[in-house]
Order: structure tokens, then sequence, then C-alpha cells
């Protein structure tokens, strides 16, 4: 695993986005892992360890989370930036086709990037995620962005995150353990999450009343696609799950039950899930 950064630039100057790398740099078979809205490059790892031998994979964390910058103009925290920053990372890579994992908010951007003509994505995995975000869970999200508490040590922290984090599903406690080693960072007299408090102002400026719509992104794609749904999330509602089936690239779907929002593609049968459908002929 290699640690490395990207200059990127948006509305109010330069920032970098740090991304951890795996498998072979030369390796032209590359997989971008992109994750959630408060999470960061590192809960690929044990996805990526077990795909490092078939693809340069490659973690990304986006502005304002994990390693990366945080942006002085709050308002700046946007898909138009995003995908900005995604294409400037696809530069860096040399890379002109790739496979796509995102989860949540990651999968939003890998969206917007297939939808887009010519687009760099030959093949798609939407981790709970699809064409209608809902207003309920944007409400709830809205409710714990930004607003965790600093935590006077690790086990704290932990104890936090496996509550706040128990839609996730059964995970082992190394895995709960490896979450919250790469969630938090040290502060003065304690922890606090490895993420930009400010990106929770774009869920409170304003009252979400309204489902997010994303049909015309999603029936412009045309790339072999994957979408996962957690049997217990509040964000992709079954209806809009299997419809995903019947329109744009007709997705291939694959329900994880016992996990809410999101899978966190850690254990060996999640892995195996993603591994089949990218590796298929």
């Amino acid at each position: 695993m290699r640690e490395k950064s990207v200059q990127c630039i948006g509305p109010h100057g330069f920032h970098r986005m740090a991304y951890t790398e795996w498998g072979d740099p030369a390796n032209g078979k590359v997989l971008i892992c992109a994750h959630g809205l408060t999470r960061n490059g590192r809960d690929f790892d044990f996805l990526a360890q077990a795909l490092a031998d078939d693809y340069r994979v490659v973690c990304p964390d986006v502005v304002g989370r994990g390693r990366s910058d945080w942006l002085g103009v709050k308002a700046d925290y946007g898909f138009p930036l995003y995908v900005s920053d995604m294409i400037t990372l696809l530069a860096r890579l040399d890379a002109r086709t790739v496979h796509w994992i995102g989860t949540s908010m990651g999968g939003i951007i890998g969206m917007l990037i297939a939808s887009q003509p010519h687009s760099p994505i030959s093949r798609l995995v939407l981790n709970d995620v699809g064409p209608v975000i809902t207003a309920t869970s944007l409400r709830r999200i809205g409710e714990y962005v930004g607003r965790a508490p600093k935590f006077p040590s690790m086990q704290a922290a932990e104890a936090w995150i496996r509550e706040v984090s128990a839609p996730f599903g059964p995970l082992t406690d190394e895995q709960w353990q490896h979450l919250t080693r790469y969630s938090v960072r040290p502060v003065e007299g304690g922890f606090a999450m490895i993420y930009d408090p400010g990106l929770g102002d774009v869920f409170r400026d304003a009252p979400i009343l309204l489902d997010v719509d994303l049909w015309d992104v999603y029936r412009a794609i045309h790339c072999p696609t994957l979408a996962i749904r957690g049997a217990e999330t509040d964000l992709l509602e079954v209806a809009t799950f299997q419809q995903m089936a019947e329109h744009g690239p007709r997705a291939r779907l694959a329900e994880v039950p016992g996990v809410g929002h999101a899978p966190m593609l850690m254990d060996a049968s999640q892995i195996a899930l993603v591994r089949d459908f990218l590796l298929a002929k």
C-alpha cells in the first residue's frame, strides 16, 4: 500500500486530495474505490488487498475527509468539485478507462462520471445508492454530520462508532478497530473525527423536503453496472432498487441481508460479490 496525493483546484484555490494505492503501479487495469459522505479511502483496505493482484486499486480521500485538505469555503463541498477532483486523479494515474466502486456518495460521483459521453468508467458498482436519494435519509444524515463529540480515548471513539455505524452490519472486532483507527485524528484532549465538520452545513442551511431524483443521470449510463443494497437501508428504497434493473444500464441486483446503510465490503462474501462482477468476462 502506497500513500500519495494529487493537487486539485476548486472555485477558491488549490487543495490536496490524498489517496492510497495498492497493487502493481504499472497495471493498466485500474479500480477506483470511492467512499461515503463522512468516510475515507481506508474503508476499502480489505477489498483492495483482495483485488490487488488483479488491479491497480486506488482509494481516494474525497476533499474534506481523511488525509485530504479541508476547504476554507464550506459551500464548495459538492459534486461538481468532487467530480472535477476525480478527473484530475484519473489524469495523474494516466488511466484512460477504469472500473469504479462507489459507496453512497462515492456511487453518486461514479454515476455522474459514468453518465457522461466518452466516460472513462467501463464497469460500475453502486453500493447502497441509486437514482433516488430519500429526503428521510438526508435528514437523518444531517442530524449527525459534523456533530460528533471529542473522544477522550480510542476506546471511547470505537464505542461511539460502533453505535452510530450499527447499520454497517455485523463486523468483526478487527474490522471495527480498523474503521476506528482511520476515522479519528488526535486533537488536544483526545480524538476527533477525521472529516471537516463543515460538511454538515449543506444539510442544515435549508430544510430538506424532497427526495433527490437522479433518474436522468442513471438512464444515461451504458456500462455494465452492479447495484448492491443493504436489506435494511433507508437510503435506497426497494422500489427504486428494483427499477434499476429495468432502466439505463439495467443493473444486476444484489441485496445483503442484515445490513442497512451501507455494506462495508469487508467480509469475504461481499468482496466475492464485487470481485465476481468486476472480473466477469
